[in-house]
């Protein structure tokens, strides 16, 4: 498999707070990479800096062989990158099904009859077509991260950076998270995945990338990666 995107020595500090340092990894097309790490690793920085909110402070970020370190959101959205976020941000005051027409529209550049065609095929994937016209705002937990997801779906992503979609999730949810990830997956969608729900990782991801103070510290089969020393001491306290 070719590389679709390739981070190298990315750094990120806040005056004397260097929150990721130095770090380089491929993200191999059609896999699914997990990262994770304890609270303050840097996790959430790095996928800031990978969508483009934040700026680096060094280092250089390579998608489908395009530079794009200094793109902002909305032009790597367009070019094929999305995230969710830990925390859902939809348009409250707009319908579920309204919420992934602006995706499409702005993030995918789809015209109207595209974007309701496809709209209908993200709800129906994500299990959200019998909640399409209720208000975003008024979705219970579960339907709330499946809609982060979807609109980030909406916008055709080639990479989909997905941030802690399992927590606060039950066992049974949490199993289907697991199951829609990879539906995405064999849909063509590379998918990088933070994730705190272990088993997650074991049931869904090829390879493991940890993070400890803002530097990796393994990087490689998901259960070797869980198994290293490393990871036990300083991930799972042992």
């Amino acid at each position: 498999m070719a590389a679709i995107l390739t981070v190298s020595s990315l750094s990120k500090a806040f005056g004397a707070l260097r929150v990721t340092d130095g770090i380089s990894f491929d993200v191999q097309d059609g896999e699914v990479l997990g990262i994770i790490g304890p609270n303050g690793a840097g996790k959430t920085t790095l996928f800031a800096l990978l969508a483009g909110n934040i700026a680096p402070s060094a280092g250089r970020i390579m998608f489908r062989g395009t530079d794009i370190t200094d793109l902002p959101v909305h032009a790597r959205t367009r070019a094929g990158l999305a995230r969710t976020f830990q925390v859902p941000r939809p348009f409250t005051h707009m319908t579920v099904r309204d919420n992934l027409l602006v995706a499409c529209r702005f993030g995918g550049r789809l015209g109207a009859a595209e974007a309701a065609s496809w709209t209908a095929q993200v709800l129906a994937q994500t299990g959200l077509a019998n909640v399409a016209d209720t208000l975003a705002g008024r979705l219970p937990l579960l339907l709330r991260k499946r809609h982060e997801l979807a609109r980030a779906l909406a916008t055709r992503p080639a990479l989909l950076l997905v941030d802690e979609v399992a927590a606060g999730l039950t066992d049974q949810e949490v199993e289907d998270f697991i199951a829609l990830i990879a539906d995405i997956r064999r849909s063509g969608v590379t998918v990088v995945w933070i994730e705190h729900v272990m088993r997650t990782m074991l049931a869904a991801t090829d390879r493991l990338l940890a993070l400890h103070a803002g530097q990796i510290i393994a990087l490689g089969a998901t259960r070797t990666v869980l198994e290293s020393a490393d990871v036990r001491r300083i991930y799972l306290g042992e």
